[in-house]
């Protein structure tokens, strides 16, 4: 467990529907716009912040824009010379800005911190943008064939479930039906309008065509732009503010436990790692175990609901086979039995996740914090979860070489 707790005093999502391009803004106007929402949306001073972080991973290519934590510097005066730093994990670069702020409030260096993720994406051609994001892969190594380098790695993901456990896709496309459903019913989900007939979520071809393999268009994650920040504290500097706004500090949202893992970039070599009677990826289920230790909790019987890394709806089952609710294998019996729907006993990416609400690379992993937090003090609107008290996330970046893992919940609790 962490040496002091580290307490979430608020945080901001800007609308992952939105196409920066074509509302003539950049990466920088969507960097300021969301940290001054977020302090304002939190009650907060741009004097009281004393460092930044900011999660992202490939906005040098996509906008050609790097050092984003100059950015700080045109939210307010007051944070004209704030020290901050950026970075990167592909998809985990969010998490990776998390860990970096708690271990500054943790040292004792400051008091409070804002974390950003942001990422704009929609701004390029679809194949511009499958190029800038291979760099998450072994880019000179792996996948070289194609020019969409995750479709292709998320079907050998898939392949390797459908051999050894003769998976039935049945289940992974209820496992997106159910996300989209979601979406429906957050307000900053990119999908939370689109329409989908019966065939949506089959191998109809027309309907749902093929992407790669036996990847299909309703298989995946979307291409999103868009931003999250959070802000972080000590206990101290909670105190303060919870007497400020005339609350109790128990009911400020805490990160109980936090897990980091890294694994080989070359999915051969996660393979050659593989437990041939049980976990294809141990270090995952390994994340988990320490997550749940950090925050003295034995198995996820404490935990009443989960924000999980689906860039595919292969990912996101993947998660759930590691995460030790089944045996390895067994998955698909939580799709079955209805225990990751609203009203199940885990219920999974009530926000949508990156398939609904969708994925701006750097933000997810704040993101998900972020709705964690939403779901501990009752703010998540009509994707609530009832008496959430505990909420997990799990947020991977590349073919689940980085890996991080958030519990929050209420200090009392």
């Amino acid at each position: 467990m962490s040496a002091q707790k580290i307490y979430i005093l608020g945080g901001y999502q800007s609308d992952f529907a939105q196409n920066i391009a074509r509302v003539n803004q950049s990466v920088a106007d969507l960097f300021v716009e969301t940290v001054r929402s977020g302090l304002a949306a939190s009650e907060l001073d741009a004097g009281e912040i004393d460092v930044g972080h900011v999660g992202n991973f490939v906005s040098s290519l996509f906008s050609g824009q790097a050092q984003l934590g100059g950015f700080f510097g045109h939210v307010d005066p007051a944070m004209c010379y704030m020290p901050a730093s950026a970075h990167e994990a592909a998809c985990a670069s969010g998490s990776m800005a998390l860990l970096a702020a708690m271990a500054d409030l943790e040292a004792g260096r400051y008091q409070t911190a804002c974390v950003l993720g942001i990422e704009v994406m929609r701004n390029v051609s679809g194949d511009q943008a499958a190029a800038n994001l291979r760099p998450a892969a072994w880019a000179s190594q792996e996948w070289t064939e194609t020019d969409y380098v995750w479709p292709c790695a998320f079907n050998d993901m898939l392949g390797l479930y459908e051999e050894r456990y003769a998976l039935k896709k049945e289940y992974l496309y209820n496992i997106s039906q159910q996300n989209f459903a979601s979406a429906r019913r957050n307000s900053n989900a990119q999908t939370r309008q689109w329409q989908f007939t019966e065939n949506s979520f089959s191998d109809d071809d027309t309907a749902n065509p093929i992407i790669s393999g036996n990847i299909r268009k309703q298989d995946c994650g979307q291409t999103t732009d868009g931003a999250a920040v959070v802000f972080l504290a000590t206990e101290a500097k909670a105190a303060e503010y919870a007497a400020r706004r005339g609350i109790a500090l128990s009911a400020i949202p805490t990160i109980k436990g936090w897990g980091h893992i890294n694994a080989p970039i070359s999915f051969k070599e996660k393979l050659r790692l593989s437990e041939p009677d049980g976990y294809i990826f141990p270090h995952i289920h390994s994340l988990f175990q320490q997550t749940l230790k950090r925050a003295g909790m034995n198995d996820l019987s404490a935990i009443n609901g989960l924000e999980v890394h689906d860039c595919f709806n292969i990912t996101e089952y993947m998660i759930l086979d590691h995460s030790g609710l089944y045996p390895p294998g067994k998955a698909w019996q939580a799709i079955e039995n209805g225990d990751i729907s609203r009203s199940g006993k885990l219920p999974v990416n009530m926000s949508g996740g990156l398939i609904g609400l969708g994925h701006p690379v750097g933000a997810t992993g704040v993101r998900m914090l972020l709705d964690s937090y939403k779901q501990i003090i009752g703010g998540a609107g009509d994707y609530q979860i009832d008496n959430a008290q505990n909420v997990m996330t799990f947020n991977l970046g590349g073919s689940a070489t980085t890996c991080a893992s958030f519990i929050v919940g209420k200090s009392d609790t």
